[in-house]
Parts: structure tokens; sequence; C-alpha cells
């Protein structure tokens, strides 16, 4: 009897936005479920991927709790009813987000998260079972999602980059150390996906990134 296949998520990019922040769905292709992972400021082009694909919506998770990555949260929750899960420690981030942003923005109004991520916890969208990793320092509670070979890394690593830390609660060293011990661990294929720009693997990001030299030298 062949081998049965294994089960593989499924990502959708959406970038939105004026920060062209990268919204992702992330989904159980099998169970026809997904998540809307960082719902950015521009909410359409993400409610009509849903609609495209009619999936059932499990959660609503956020890397981190920045106003490119968050304004999104209330069209998406009242289109789907989604629960809406955040790290604890970027809870003042998240509710301060409207008024980080031009008028449009100062009325958006942002529902609170039901549930806290937590570092070692695993979380699920169908079948499929992801590890959360908290990695500070792009904000205090940025987040990873590890699973399937993938990582949806938010604003902790991109291609060729590493997130900015000069916004509140941010720290350049942390940062790294994060990327040391959360990301780059990973094995070189570990596909990542950035809050931001084009995907990139694990092991090009080990061997060029400049940003992370002093890891590398270590």
């Amino acid at each position: 009897m062949a081998a049965r296949a294994l089960r593989e998520p499924c990502v959708v990019t959406v970038p939105n936005g004026r920060y062209v922040e990268n919204c992702y769905l992330v989904a159980d292709p099998v169970a026809e479920r997904c998540v809307v992972i960082d719902p950015g400021e521009d909410p359409e082009p993400i409610l009509a991927a849903l609609r495209h694909r009619e999936w059932a919506v499990d959660a609503i998770w956020l890397t981190h709790g920045h106003m490119d990555h968050v304004l999104g949260v209330p069209a998406v929750r009242e289109m789907t009813g989604a629960p809406i899960a955040l790290h604890p420690a970027d809870r003042f981030l998240y509710d301060a987000a409207p008024s980080f942003g031009p008028m449009p923005w100062e009325h958006v109004v942002l529902p609170p998260p039901e549930h806290a991520l937590a570092d070692g916890e695993s979380v699920r969208v169908g079948e499929l079972e992801f590890l959360i990793r908290h990695a500070p320092g792009h904000s205090p509670g940025s987040v990873c999602f590890l699973g399937h070979g993938l990582a949806i890394a938010g604003d902790v690593l991109f291609a060729g980059s590493v997130g900015r830390t000069d916004l509140p609660g941010g720290d350049h060293q942390t940062l790294i150390d994060s990327i040391a011990q959360v990301l780059l661990p990973l094995p070189d294929n570990t596909v990542v996906y950035p809050g931001h720009g084009r995907d990139t693997t694990i092991g090009v990001e080990r061997a060029t990134n400049p940003w992370l030299r002093a890891v590398r030298s270590a």
C-alpha cells in the first residue's frame, strides 16, 4: 500500500497597506480551514482572498501589535467571528495602534484579544500544529509561528535584514539574541515568511544576512 502523503499547510501571502505588510492565510487545505496572521491596515484584499477561497477561519494570530499588522483585525473579525490571539507583552502596542495612523485610523476600535500567546505552547489550524516562540526585540511581545518547514516571523527577520528596534519596546541586542536562539537553529531549508518583503530561508539568512555577522562569528 502506498505511503500516506504528509499533510502540509497552504500559505497565501496578501500584501497590503502603505507599508506593504504581509498578511498570511495559513490553511489546512484538507480541512478547508485557515488562520489569518497579521491582518494589516488595508483589510479589503484580505477579505477578498478569504471570500475567494471560502476557507473557514479558525483564528486571527498576531505576531506583534504594531499598527501596520493589526488595523485590519476589526474587519476580519466582523466577517469571520474568529478569536484573536496576541502575546500579552504587546497589548499596549495593540491598544495604541489606531493612534499611530492618520485620521482614518483614529476611529478604528480594536476588539480585545481572547487568547494570550505563550512561548513553547502550540496552536492549531485544522489538523496542523504550530509552535509559538517568543522572539522579543522588535517589540516586547513579538512571536514566531514554527512548523511544517516554515516560520512565520513577523518583523523579527527579513530577507537580508532584521526588524527595526527604534520603536517603543524595541532593543537591538535582544532582537539579535532572539534570532540566534529561535530562528537560526532551524533547518537550512526552513522557509521564512516575513512581515514585509519576499520570503527567504534560514540557510540563506544564516550565510548572508549582514546583520547576523556577529552571530556567525560567535
